[in-house]
């Protein structure tokens, strides 16, 4: 029986890759310099620190622009608000959202059963299986799926005939 899974990864290598260019940005550009601006990544999260908002949110859009560049969507990033910090400066927690939420996959599971397609959904974890009887109703759900916002970015992994 043909099946797919529905999943929202992210490649940590190419995290890692952008977070480098960023921070090698950082050091070069003349706007920060003596600004001791620092962006690390810690427990899947980015942590931008430096001496005021305005600072925190020009380095935050070098990393965006980083991690589009290396494929990274964008949407799979959860934007902190920008906080004060110790000595007038300021900080920024970017968490890193990676797999299917629990409520996403509902979601998910839900417009597929509204939309009566000759399929069934099954979360399994961090992904939702989708099986069907034809090829072509499998094709017809990935489409339906890509016409709709998850607040996630979803990618269809392990095609199956």
């Amino acid at each position: 029986m043909p099946s797919f899974d529905v999943v929202s990864k992210v490649d940590w290598h190419e995290v890692d890759n952008a977070l480098n260019q960023a921070v090698k940005e950082l050091i070069q550009r003349f706007d920060f310099k003596g600004t001791n601006t620092t962006i690390e990544l810690k427990e899947e999260a980015f942590n931008i620190e430096s001496a005021d908002d305005y600072k925190v949110s020009a380095a935050r859009e070098v990393l965006e622009g980083k991690l589009a560049k290396r494929g990274v969507p964008l949407g799979s990033l959860k934007i902190g608000e920008v906080e004060p910090a110790g000595g007038g400066r300021a900080r920024q927690s970017i968490k890193i959202r990676s797999g299917l939420e629990q409520e996403t996959g509902k979601k998910l599971v839900k417009s597929i059963k509204d939309a009566k397609l000759k399929v069934q959904a099954a979360i399994q974890g961090e992904s939702v299986r989708i099986t069907g009887k034809k090829r072509d109703d499998l094709q017809t759900a990935i489409g339906l799926l890509k016409d709709q916002d998850f607040g996630q970015p979803l990618q269809y992994e392990n095609f199956r005939d």
